[in-house]
């Protein structure tokens, strides 16, 4: 029982370092190099003004053009300084022509549909301007985006800074609309963190910049493009800055089916970064960003769900060997997480349902986000997972 009461407390320290440790150990850091007065804050330069580029890749995006280019052309930045690229390849409900008019924007259209990786490697040969801004066509940015995001680069030292994503809070959400809410606040408060540290461990594909310079092809199947991308800035020994009030905007998923297939996709990309980017892994080259990068990435990818999964039986064992009902350490904990898996039951239940706990919702979604790096792990292990755009639908 020895050796199975180890296992139990590692399986557990992994599930809560991942989701709640890392998070207290960065906030604790954080505040005793502010006393220190040892931060890393990288100064804002309001006067850096460089000619920019806004890139967006397309595919069949004609309902949110109009609405893509109003806010576009609202941006704060000077107008002469901001040029917008669509890249629409294999386009064919009229994305393209849908484009042209538009002020200091161009189109580059193939008839050939390679997927979005493909697409940004093509489009990037005809950026021309010192930094390039990514967006998604189905997101609106705030007004002073792109303003926030350049001036974080008069700072040599910064090589990409990754706006931040939100979701349309409504009191009618189901399940998807608030755990993916609460999600993405959490991760604001962490990438905030974490660029205080040194550096954020990712950019959100909605919205982030890079220098043009440091812009390498990515090879043509790869599935999480932001991702890397942004990674191997930081492997090139730049860091990832982040502006919460630089934003992108769009509504959540429209139920948790189109959620979970969202980020199935995402987890079966988050495995081939790992993968590819195993040279992380290495904290006596890469220190800190090492350390960033293991406790808010690859133990998400990897360990964590694993250790949950296991965690069940072992637990079981523990406290059946205990007395089920006698509620010592061991039943107390197995009767916790039954009841965090009862919860999520009920989540399940209650999903699109005239009643709205959201409270049920958050371990429904957290179920959700662990069972899809399985089913992703299984989708890259066969390589089943295609590079082309996989749109989820969005609550209207």
């Amino acid at each position: 029982m020895i050796a199975l009461k180890i296992i139990f407390w590692l399986l557990l320290f992994i599930i809560v370092y991942t989701y709640v440790g890392y998070g207290i150990l960065l906030y604790i850091i954080i505040k005793i190099r502010r006393a220190f007065n040892i931060g890393n804050k990288v100064k804002i330069d309001s006067t850096y003004e460089p000619e920019v580029t806004l890139f967006i890749a397309a595919y069949n995006e004609k309902d949110y053009v109009a609405a893509k280019m109003k806010n576009t052309l609202a941006l704060e930045y000077p107008k002469e300084k901001l040029n917008i690229i669509w890249v629409t390849d294999g386009s064919d409900d009229g994305t393209p022509d849908l484009l042209q008019g538009y002020p200091n924007t161009t189109v580059h259209h193939l008839e050939a549909r390679n997927g979005k990786i493909g697409a940004m490697n093509r489009g990037m040969d005809f950026v021309k301007t010192p930094i390039v801004i990514f967006s998604d066509a189905n997101t609106n940015l705030g007004k002073e985006s792109i303003r926030r995001i350049v001036n974080l680069f008069g700072n040599p030292k910064v090589g990409c800074v990754s706006g931040e994503k939100r979701i349309i809070d409504k009191e009618s959400d189901v399940a998807s609309g608030a755990g993916e809410g609460i999600y993405w606040k959490y991760e604001s408060a962490l990438k905030k963190w974490d660029a205080e540290l040194y550096s954020v461990v990712g950019a959100a594909g909605e919205l982030f910049a890079i220098r043009t310079a440091l812009y390498r092809h990515v090879e043509k199947d790869t599935i999480l493009d932001d991702f890397m991308i942004s990674l191997r800035v930081a492997q090139d020994g730049y860091t990832i800055q982040y502006d919460p009030e630089a934003y992108a905007i769009e509504s959540a998923s429209a139920n948790v089916k189109e959620e979970l297939k969202r980020k199935i996709r995402i987890s079966a990309g988050g495995i081939q970064s790992v993968i590819r980017l195993r040279s992380l892994l290495n904290i006596f080259k890469y220190g800190t960003l090492s350390f960033q990068y293991i406790s808010h990435r690859v133990l998400r990818w990897t360990l964590t769900p694993l250790s949950l999964l296991l965690l069940i039986p072992v637990s079981f064992v523990l406290a059946y060997n205990e007395g089920l009902l006698n509620f010592g350490v061991y039943s107390i904990l197995f009767w916790l997480q039954m009841l965090f898996y009862i919860a999520a039951l009920t989540g399940w239940f209650l999903e699109n349902k005239s009643i709205k706990i959201k409270l049920l919702f958050v371990p429904y979604y957290f179920f959700i986000m662990n069972l899809s790096v399985v089913l992703g792990f299984f989708r890259y292990m066969k390589k089943s997972q295609s590079v082309n755009w996989e749109r989820s639908k969005r609550a209207s």
